[in-house]
């Protein structure tokens, strides 16, 4: 059995996840814990960065998929390692993200995967404690945790927090047709919720075979301690939680009701001191239908949430489906109506339109259906209910229109996005149209199909620019930094919000609108801009707020423009001189208010 708390692991080579399901000695083939010291490592004064959510720009990451692309320009020996990361860090600092979200890096079983496939996204985890000897460019056992500590140390350097995705919901050790490995063989009863009639069989909660035991005393404080030394003696900023609402069921399975109190390993994780301040995220969903978005920060202070509603209330309104205007609104607010707590920072609700789970970016606007037969599973693997729209025509194609309207598409999910009250979430890739042929569960697809693919950089320049000038963007102006929800008002001295439709003062709620206008100002900041978004299938024209006398509107972003045109700087962004604005067909639009030159004096 692998020791739960061994910091390293030996054996990669000879492991052999069959021989641990058959009956009989496996000990030659079995993985072996190492000891280590981690006192030893100099880490050169680094301290937490401690950025706040309001300035946080989350960029998701899988550590092999980066850059063990060949063309990824890294030394050969060092593709898809930590190491590796470390000589892209320029790409990501230039970029403008602050922290980076790993995909797991603890040591997971790769065999865990479909005949002739292999696990590569990696929430199959064996180990809790120790990091993936195949992430490091070292091939001795303490190379993973000097490599790893190497790569915190550097992009705190650059100015980049470290999250880290966590699996504490299952193991790799799967239902009861699966390999003995760890937990199963020291107290099945301890690690895993069984089932009631037969404890020979696993509750699957998780969807993965079987359910750790969290709220164990001893399952539990083995979370505790794998969190501390993740935190203390590797200095990462934070945590994703897989499937977090395992977390708050009970020890027989059951689902918390009413929230009468805070369950005890999520009390435990938050009163922590040695993760006091550090990032906690919670995806509050399982795979047993137990869905807590909005709810789950109700009991568990300190969590910020994925937002799901998000993702597929913003991918309906730019597909131009119907009766989705007034959710769009919430989420541009930060979801009031799932989070209605004004005691929190609104930026606790993560923001995404795509992550490693689904289609990627590109797929999203060139894809109706999933494509997942290279899963060997028939296609039956992965989400049906995806809000896709291919533009009109399944997959890749050569026609220039199509083409011209997904990146427009892209850049109107990206505007959104990044525009919206709460942190924003940027997946690997999506900012240079990185796709994966339509696979929407690319989980066991460790290839160029899931694989960063640097020749994009240069061939999505335009992309790649538009998205460095909407991170600048937020950066610029204290309105998109805000930590309390905007009011929603005509005229105050606070940071404030007005809704419009095409006509002034007259958004348009109707179950077939396809168009949200609002202006936004920051009084004590002087900003003043002015969002329009068209999601019809024709071009509008927005009415403009009026001006008084010196100010000006100035562009700054139309999708529907060529690079550079697209996204200018506020500081030279083109005036524009008009009581309208004319929106084209699929596209969003941002002006901003500017006192020219000349009235300054």
């Amino acid at each position: 059995m692998l020791d739960p708390y061994a910091r390293a692991i030996a054996g990669e080579e000879i492991y052999d996840r069959k021989a641990a399901i058959l009956a009989g000695d496996n000990c030659d083939l079995a993985l072996r814990g190492v000891v280590v010291d981690p006192s030893t490592y100099d880490w050169e004064g680094d301290r937490p960065l401690r950025i706040p959510y309001a300035n946080t720009i989350i960029y998701e990451m899988h550590v092999g998929g980066f850059t063990r692309h060949p063309n990824s320009g890294v030394t050969p020996e060092k593709r898809g390692t930590f190491a590796g990361i470390i000589e892209k860090i320029p790409y990501l600092k230039d970029l403008g993200i602050t922290a980076v979200e790993l995909l797991p890096i603890h040591y997971f079983d790769p065999e865990d995967a479909p005949p002739g496939l292999a696990n590569y996204w990696g929430y199959s985890t064996i180990a809790f404690f120790a990091p993936l000897i195949s992430y490091s460019s070292r091939r001795d056992p303490l190379g993973p945790v000097d490599e790893f500590r190497d790569l915190i140390k550097a992009l705190h350097r650059a100015g980049i927090e470290v999250i880290l995705d966590v699996v504490f919901n299952h193991t790799a050790e799967g239902n009861e047709e699966g390999p003995t490995l760890s937990f199963r063989g020291l107290d099945n009863k301890i690690y895993y919720i069984l089932e009631n009639k037969n404890l020979a069989h696993y509750s699957n909660y998780s969807g993965c075979g079987n359910t750790f035991r969290a709220n164990h005393p001893i399952a539990g404080e083995l979370i505790l301690d794998c969190l501390r030394y993740w935190v203390a003696e590797m200095h990462v900023d934070g945590f994703r939680f897989d499937l977090a609402s395992v977390l708050s069921r009970d020890t027989t399975g059951s689902a918390p009701l009413n929230y009468p109190k805070t369950p005890e390993i999520l009390w435990a994780i938050e009163s922590d001191p040695i993760l006091a301040g550090t990032k906690l995220i919670a995806e509050a969903w399982d795979a047993a239908g137990l869905y807590q978005v909005g709810t789950f920060i109700g009991f568990a202070d300190w969590f910020s949430e994925w937002n799901g509603p998000f993702r597929d209330d913003v991918r309906r309104f730019v597909k131009s489906d119907l009766g989705v205007v007034n959710k769009l609104a919430a989420r541009l607010l930060a979801s009031p109506d799932i989070y209605p707590r004004r005691d929190i920072d609104v930026n606790r609700s993560i923001n995404f339109i795509t992550c490693h789970d689904g289609f990627t970016l590109y797929d999203l606007v060139s894809y109706n259906e999933k494509h997942n037969e290279t899963n060997n599973e028939q296609n039956r693997d992965g989400s049906n209910h995806n809000f896709s729209w291919n533009c009109g025509k399944e997959g890749e194609t050569d026609d220039p229109e199509i083409e011209a309207l997904r990146l427009q598409q892209i850049k109107n999910l990206l505007t959104i996005l990044f525009i919206s009250q709460g942190t924003p979430m940027l997946l690997m890739g999506d900012e240079v149209r990185r796709s994966q042929k339509g696979n929407n569960n690319a989980y066991c697809q460790d290839n160029e199909l899931s694989w960063f693919d640097w020749s994009a950089v240069e061939k999505e320049s335009e992309l790649l620019h538009f998205v460095k000038g909407l991170i600048d963007l937020i950066g610029h102006f204290k309105v998109f930094q805000e930590e309390n929800l905007l009011e929603v008002a005509c005229e105050t001295h606070k940071p404030h919000l007005t809704w419009h439709g095409v006509c002034l003062s007259k958004p348009d709620w109707e179950y077939n609108s396809h168009t949200l206008a609002f202006t936004l100002r920051h009084p004590e900041a002087d900003e003043r801009l002015h969002v329009m978004l068209n999601a019809y299938w024709e071009p509008l024209a927005f009415e403009l707020p009026l001006l008084g006398h010196g100010d000006r509107w100035h562009r700054i972003i139309d999708t529907a423009l060529k690079s550079p045109e697209d996204y200018c700087e506020p500081k030279t962004a083109p005036p524009y001189q008009g009581e309208q604005y004319l929106v084209q067909a699929r596209s969003s639009a941002i002006l901003m208010v500017k006192v020219t030159d000349s009235d300054k004096h």
